[in-house]
């Protein structure tokens, strides 16, 4: 990243770890100017902001997204920026290393996944890897994405029909899909959370499976995410 390519967006709820972000990314790449915002809402107003000033945009190289904000996902700003900033890596920065919220993020078009508990001398190292063509990827993860790669080069045995699923539970596993939790899909598709856990129990049912990861599996399987 050349000192012409200088806008980046932090994306975290907590201060601290806001402030700590900011900083790796100015170590990483000299002259780079950071935005911050604490929310999905405040992002998606840093992001408008930018649509209207083009010199900016032309400049916006890097976003690093947290996941669990406290308005909603962060799987939703990876895929604006994915989808809107062509020129810019959306990387997620999280605590999370489950598959819950890996491949959702990956589907979403997310360049990197990095893992806030890290030092800030090794998030620095694994954002210079950009300059190499590399995404930055926290070794645990991309130790997971290997074993996950192994797993589906495997000799495939033969499947039964897909499952049919009524209109909303295909909207229901949709929103499992994206990182939603029960609370959040309640309120996206207003309907009570005891409906929606209704729903979430029917999945695991008909899918034959037992955990929020399979059911993200799935969805991303069916194209929901």
């Amino acid at each position: 990243m050349s000192a012409a390519d200088r806008l980046a967006l932090v994306v975290e709820d907590h201060a601290a770890v806001r402030s700590g972000l900011a900083g790796a990314l100015e170590l990483a790449f000299d002259g780079i100017e950071v935005g911050q915002a604490s929310s999905v809402a405040e992002g998606r107003e840093w992001l408008l902001r930018l649509r209207r000033d083009p010199p900016r945009q032309a400049a916006f190289r890097i976003a690093l997204i947290d996941l669990g904000l406290p308005d909603g996902s962060g799987v939703e700003l990876v895929r604006q920026v994915a989808d809107e900033f062509p020129q810019a890596l959306p990387v997620v920065a999280t605590i999370y290393d489950d598959d819950l919220h890996l491949f959702p993020a990956i589907e979403a078009g997310a360049q990197g996944y990095l893992l806030k508990e890290q030092d800030q001398e090794t998030l620095v190292r694994h954002l210079r890897r950009i300059d190499e063509g590399l995404p930055p990827l926290s070794p645990s993860i991309a130790r997971r994405m290997l074993a996950h790669l192994r797993q589906r080069s495997a000799p495939l045995v033969a499947r039964a029909p897909e499952t049919a699923l009524t209109p909303r539970e295909t909207e229901v596993l949709s929103c499992i899909g994206r990182g939603l939790r029960v609370g959040e899909t309640a309120g996206v598709l207003g309907l009570a959370e005891q409906t929606v856990a209704g729903y979430v129990k029917t999945l695991y049912r008909k899918l034959n499976i037992s955990s929020r990861a399979e059911a993200a599996l799935e969805a991303a399987r069916r194209g929901l995410v």
